[in-house]
């Protein structure tokens, strides 16, 4: 007799992104709780590691937007320090990664490989670090340098950022910490670290010993060429905004392809998009509720907003609910400040949301609804969970981000029934195995690390 075993596939990574400044929270749902209050942080993290997931992720946000002159009244204002929310995490869970978006571009080498080494210290080595850069002059005037940096340099100075981080880290030895019973802990004579480069010269000795991952993972979100190559030779894991199948694939073969002139592997780099979700006990039940959470999501007021953004001028005028604007949009690049920018060329966008309405017959609000749409898993758990898993297996994406709607809460339903299922499909993991992020992620030690530790 011929026994089928189903040969065991990619297993999958997952993590959770604690909502913030975006088009995905609904914050006036009865439901949702506050931005600020640790509990908040508290609860999401602990349902996250209840759940196995690999880390927690947290953004970043250094000025409050602007519209038209204005605080930008549809965002909810307000996000403490990513680092002390991480570091008040560590003592509340025991296994769940800690990943914070910190800027290379107003942060120094020093602060940053400090703050992060205790990161990592603190949690026993569940620290990461999502590397961002930023051109915007109005971001930077909170800053002493304020917007000085130009656009083109921002990879430059991100990359020696990274680079003196890491002369730092290298700098303690793995076997420099001795314990003795009559003098304690000590430490061997420390060799002292120089760094120079375009934007740095700076030396001495680092003020703690290697941390347990030698360095903390290294999350990247860049998708520019020079971000790709950026996260090829830095990265442990990209951010990806590729959450379609075909796009998804087509990212991932890119990025594992450039790794190999950094003399890296396909396994030293994840790919993991972000992605929303929406569950119903049937199909049309999740649908229906899909669509109310994007109506939330897109209110009249935020469609009108985000269409000021293309077209560079006022709109209040026109009709959410009636067709778009018969008006050639400006290129007015200051009529929001401190979010992305949509489109470098809005003439060209204008045309094809003109031709897209006009062919599925869309209002504005319901264009907006269309184009602003994450990768969405909709239906019903078994569904859900047999969809991530195509995605991963298809070799679109090695996990997800999940981003849910709702604070604190809005992960629970999926950790409650999903994540059952994805264990029924052997794709994700019944316990964890290790301590460190790292090893939930699978990676090795950083090459410098890893030599010192075999050395000693």
């Amino acid at each position: 007799m011929i026994v089928s075993i189903r040969k065991p596939g990619k297993q999958i990574h997952l993590a959770a992104h604690f909502p913030g400044v975006n088009n995905t929270t609904v914050w006036n749902d009865p439901e949702s709780g506050s931005q600020i209050d640790f509990g908040s942080f508290a609860h999401l993290a602990r349902t996250a590691e209840r759940g196995l997931f690999d880390f927690f992720f947290l953004a970043e946000g250094l000025r409050l937007r602007e519209h038209r002159g204005r605080i930008h009244d549809l965002d909810v204002v307000g996000r403490p320090d990513t680092l002390t929310v991480l570091n008040a995490l560590a003592a509340v869970t025991t296994r769940l990664g800690l990943a914070g978006t910190i800027n290379t571009t107003f942060n120094e080498p020093f602060e940053l490989a400090k703050q992060f080494a205790t990161l990592d210290h603190l949690s026993g080595g569940r620290a990461a670090w999502n590397a961002v850069t930023s051109s915007d002059a109005f971001t930077g005037e909170n800053f002493r340098r304020g917007g000085y940096l130009d656009h083109a340099q921002r990879y430059a100075r991100a990359a020696e950022v990274v680079a003196a981080t890491r002369t730092l880290w290298d700098s303690w030895p793995a076997d420099t910490l001795v314990v003795d019973r009559d003098r304690g802990i000590f430490a061997r004579p420390i060799p002292e670290f120089r760094y120079r480069s375009e934007q740095f010269d700076i030396s001495g000795a680092f003020v703690l010993p290697r941390s347990p991952q030698g360095y903390p993972v290294q999350l990247q979100a860049g998708d520019s060429d020079e971000g790709r190559e950026f996260g090829a030779a830095t990265a442990d894991a990209i951010f990806s905004r590729h959450g379609e199948l075909e796009a998804g694939q087509q990212f991932y073969t890119d990025m594992k392809k450039r790794l190999a002139k950094y003399g890296r592997d396909p396994g030293d780099l994840l790919i993991l998009p972000a992605a929303t979700f929406v569950l119903g006990d049937s199909a049309a039940d999740a649908e229906e509720r899909a669509r109310e959470i994007r109506l939330k999501q897109v209110s009249a007021q935020t469609a009108i907003s985000f269409l000021e953004q293309v077209w560079g001028r006022d709109l209040s005028a026109y009709d959410p609910d009636g067709p778009l604007p018969d008006l050639a949009p400006l290129d007015d690049v200051t009529i929001t400040r401190g979010r992305v920018r949509h489109t470098r060329d809005p003439e060209a966008l204008v045309r094809q949301w003109r031709a897209r309405a006009e062919a599925e017959k869309l209002s504005i609000r319901e264009l907006v609804i269309e184009v602003t749409a994450r990768q969405q898993f909709v239906g019903t758990p078994a569904a859900v969970a047999a969809e991530i898993d195509r995605y991963v297996q298809a070799d679109a994406a090695d996990g997800f981000i999940l981003v849910p709607h709702l604070t604190p809460a809005g992960l629970d339903e999926f950790v409650d029934r999903v994540v059952p299922e994805l264990q029924d499909r052997g794709s994700f993991r019944t316990e964890y195995r290790g301590t460190t992020l790292r090893e939930h992620l699978g990676l090795r030690l950083p090459r410098r690390a890893a030599d010192q530790v075999r050395a000693s």
